[in-house]
C-alpha cells in the first residue's frame, strides 16, 4: 500500500486516463514490436476505438511509426507499428574520478555517438567541455529533437536543491551541475547517482522478469553505491542520500575512508581496496629483493595479471569478493530483494568471485533468502544505460497520481 502524501499530490484529471493509457500503449508496443493494433487491443483490454484513437495521437506526436504490412488470410491486413527510435536524441554522461563517457542515445537507447574525456579537476571545465562536445553532436545531427541530458555521478544530489553534494572520491565540492549544464547547453538536465543509474538500467534493459519489481545494484568502481528499486520504484530516501551503504563502516579499526569514516564497506571491497591488497602483497614479496617489481598498478592491471594466473593478483580478488559478500549479505538479511545485481569491471573474473560472495552471503545470512545474485548482463556501460532510462522514463514509467 502507498499512502496518498497529503501535502504533495495530483487530483486525476480528463486527461489522466489517457496519458495512463498512452504509457501502456508505449510499453506495450516498446516489448512487443512490431504489433498491430488489433494486438495492441487483446494485450491491453482497451477497446478498439480508444486504441485507434490513441495510436494515431502517438504516431501523430512522432512517438511511433507504421511500418510493414502484415499478411492474413481474410480480412484487412494490419500495419504494425514500432517506437520512432529516431524522435528524440538523450545525452548521457558518466562521470567518474578519471574518465567521463558521453553518448548520444536514441529512444529505444542504442548508442549513436561515443566520446571520452579525463575528467576535469574542476565544474567550471567540466560544464565548458560538456557543452561543447554536446553543442558539436547537435550540430551533426539536426534533424534530430532532443529530449535531455541525464548524467550518472559518483556520489549524492540532494533532492530538494538539486546539488551535488557528496562525492569522496570526485573531490568535488557541493555543486549546481544541473542550472549550469541546463543554461550552457539549453537542454533539460537530470542528474543521478551511479549506483541508481546502474539500477534503473538492469530495471529497464536487463533480462529480468515481469515479476521482478525489488532488485538492487551494487556499484563497484573506485568506490561502492547501492541503488535500490524496491516495489517498482526507485529508492532515494527525503533527501536524495539513501543507498549510501558503501559509506556504512564494517570495521571501526579499518583503513580511514574519503568520507571521513574509518573501515567504511567500500574500503575493503572496491577497485581500489583490489588495488591495496595487491600492492601489499607484492611488496611483502619482495622483502627487499626484485626492486623492479611493478607495483604502482592500476585495477585493470589486477584483473589482467589475474588472467594469466598470477597468485597476488588472484588473492586481491578473492580478498575483494569475501568483503563483497559480507556487505551483500547485509543486503540479503535487511532487504531481501528478488535480484542483486554486481556491476563494475570485477565481474569480468564473477567465475571466480561469484562462488566466493555466494558462499560468504550463504554463511553469514539466517534469514534463508531467495535472492539471486547476478554479475550484470553483457549491456555496454550500464551507467550510460541506466542515465538514458532516467530520462525517457517520464514518458513510459506509471505517472504519479494521488
Amino acid at each position: 500500500m502507498r499512502k496518498i502524501d497529503l501535502n504533495n499530490f495530483q487530483v486525476a484529471t480528463s486527461e489522466t486516463a489517457r496519458d495512463i493509457n498512452s504509457r501502456i500503449m508505449l510499453n506495450l508496443v516498446r516489448k512487443h514490436q512490431p504489433i498491430s493494433r488489433a494486438d495492441l487491443m487483446r494485450h491491453s483490454g482497451l477497446q478498439r476505438s480508444t486504441v485507434s484513437v490513441i495510436t494515431e495521437q502517438l504516431i501523430a506526436e512522432r512517438w511511433l511509426r507504421e511500418g510493414e504490412v502484415g499478411q492474413l488470410p481474410r480480412g484487412r491486413r494490419p500495419t504494425f507499428l514500432h517506437l520512432n527510435e529516431d524522435r528524440a536524441g538523450i545525452f548521457g554522461i558518466n562521470v567518474r574520478p578519471f574518465t567521463t563517457n558521453m553518448v548520444l542515445a536514441n529512444l529505444e537507447g542504442r548508442f549513436l555517438e561515443q566520446e571520452s574525456m579525463v575528467t576535469p579537476s574542476s565544474p567550471d571545465e567540466f560544464v565548458k567541455q560538456i557543452a561543447e562536445r554536446i553543442q558539436s553532436f547537435m550540430k551533426e545531427r539536426p534533424q534530430m529533437a532532443y529530449e535531455g541530458i541525464g548524467v550518472s555521478l559518483p556520489g549524492r544530489v540532494d533532492l530538494s536543491s538539486q546539488k551535488f553534494i557528496f562525492a569522496p572520491n570526485l573531490k568535488w565540492h557541493e555543486e549546481d551541475l544541473k542550472e549550469r549544464l541546463e543554461r550552457a547547453t539549453g537542454l533539460p538536465v537530470d542528474l543521478e547517482n551511479e549506483a541508481n543509474a546502474c539500477a534503473l538500467s538492469e530495471f529497464w534493459f536487463g533480462r529480468h522478469s515481469d515479476s521482478v519489481s525489488n532488485l538492487i545494484a551494487v556499484a563497484v568502481s573506485e568506490g561502492i553505491g547501492v541503488g535500490m528499486i524496491l516495489n517498482g520504484q526507485i529508492v532515494r530516501g527525503p533527501s536524495g542520500l539513501a543507498g549510501e551503504f558503501g559509506h556504512v563502516s564494517i570495521n571501526e579499526n579499518g583503513p580511514k575512508c574519503g568520507c571521513g569514516n574509518r573501515g567504511c564497506w567500500e574500503v575493503f571491497a572496491s577497485n581500489s581496496a583490489g588495488v591495496r591488497y595487491y600492492t601489499e602483497a607484492k611488496l611483502s614479496k619482495r622483502n627487499g629483493k626484485n626492486h623492479h617489481d611493478k607495483t604502482n598498478v592500476s585495477f585493470e592491471d589486477v584483473l589482467q595479471l589475474a588472467e594469466q594466473g598470477d597468485l597476488q593478483a588472484l588473492d586481491a580478488l578473492d580478498r575483494m569478493a569475501h568483503y563483497l559478500g559480507r556487505g551483500i549479505s547485509m543486503l540479503v538479511t535487511g532487504l531481501a530483494p528478488d535480484v542483486i545485481v554486481v556491476v563494475g569491471e570485477v565481474t569480468r573474473a564473477w567465475d571466480r568471485i561469484g562462488p566466493i560472495i555466494t558462499d560468504v552471503v550463504k554463511q553469514r545470512s539466517f534469514t534463508h533468502p531467495t535472492t539471486r545474485i547476478i554479475a550484470s548482463g553483457p549491456a555496454p556501460q550500464p551507467r550510460l544505460r541506466g542515465i538514458i532510462a532516467l530520462v525517457l522514463q517520464k514518458h513510459f514509467s506509471a505517472p504519479t497520481i494521488a
